[in-house]
């Protein structure tokens, strides 16, 4: 005989999913430009280890980050994510489309509080703004190629799979993009206000979100090109 079935767990409310997203961005942003930080004291002057170190504490962060909130706001940390989930949404889900540019407020606050505690742990000026110039056609291409990259691996990744894929990909594209794959206007703007080593100077701020923009829009057409995924099939 068997026992009482368990209630369905109702699905998280919209506050759960903006706190999931803000501190998700946060947390992304805070490994970014944290390990930026010590990386750059401890390497004695050598960037390849610097950015060695950068990128292993990028892909760690994604990885846990993705599979601990993804239950509860899909972990998208990012706003080109979220208007790509959003433009798949059929018509009937009218108020989750609303609620996409509350997921984007909620990136783009988390992005800098993630920058300002990173700043306040090694004991550096919270409120500051980078001057790294990050500009040219390699870094806007680079910027593109990183953006549809990641959406495309999104989009297709077998379900469960997301978070190793997702990391796998930003780390190798911190490498072999000129840019260092920021791929997230959340990460532009958290960035943006660290003058450290992975922050990026203002005047350089436009063109690497028009680029993910663009990168981003290539990514979905690059994906409805490949077909139907497994899951949209069995749909």
């Amino acid at each position: 005989m068997s026992g009482p079935t368990p209630a369905a767990v109702p699905p998280p409310r919209l506050t759960h999913r903006l706190l999931a997203e803000f501190l998700g961005t946060a947390a992304l942003l805070c490994a970014v430009i944290g390990s930026g930080i010590m990386a750059e004291r401890l390497a004695g002057g050598n960037s390849a280890i610097t950015l060695l170190a950068n990128t292993l504490a990028t892909v760690f962060t994604l990885y846990v980050l993705i599979e601990t909130l993804g239950p509860v706001s899909g972990a998208h940390f990012n706003p080109l994510v979220t208007l790509v989930v959003w433009s798949k949404m059929p018509v009937a889900h009218n108020r989750r489309s609303q609620a996409a540019l509350f997921f984007i407020a909620a990136q783009l606050a988390g992005a800098v509080a993630g920058a300002w505690l990173a700043h306040a742990m090694f004991d550096m000026s919270v409120l500051q703004f980078s001057s790294k110039l990050r500009s040219g056609w390699g870094q806007w291409l680079a910027e593109a190629v990183a953006t549809a990259g990641l959406i495309l691996v999104i989009l297709r990744a077998p379900p469960g799979k997301a978070a190793a894929l997702v990391a796998c990909y930003i780390g190798a594209a911190y490498w072999f993009t000129a840019s260092t794959s920021f791929a997230n206007p959340a990460a532009v703007l958290g960035r943006m206000l660290s003058d450290s080593f992975a922050g990026i100077a203002p005047a350089s701020a436009a063109g690497f979100m028009i680029a993910e923009a663009v990168g981003a829009v290539v990514g979905v057409l690059l994906s409805r090109a490949l077909g139907p995924t497994s899951a949209e099939t069995a749909s």
